[in-house]
């Protein structure tokens, strides 16, 4: 009998890029589709992260300073139980500070 069984498993990044990147394992790697996948702040304020990061961090003259660095970006997907593990370490390979599942 098939485990039919889903979870949310959920994780913080510092920045956007790290975010983004963890977005496109869940879908190119594990098959996760895009509407079921999550992105957020995780704290009570809009943010770009914790630090600059690819474009932000890039230009000649420093970091640009337009964008809220005001804590980390949360991201979280919806998955089949069975995949639970796969997904916590792509989530870690692609940089998250905390991981967890509801």
């Amino acid at each position: 009998m098939a485990d039919d069984s889903t979870t949310t498993i959920s994780a913080t990044f510092q920045t956007r890029q790290a975010a983004d990147l963890a977005i496109e394992h869940l879908v190119q790697q594990h098959g996760i589709s895009r509407p079921d996948i999550f992105v957020q702040s995780a704290g009570d304020r809009n943010t770009a992260g914790s630090t600059p990061s690819g474009g932000d961090a890039s230009h000649g003259e420093g970091a640009r300073r337009d964008a809220p660095l005001a804590g980390e970006i949360e991201v979280s997907a919806d998955i089949a139980s069975s995949l639970a593990a796969t997904v916590r370490r792509s989530l870690a390979d692609a940089g998250a500070l905390r991981i967890w599942s509801r």
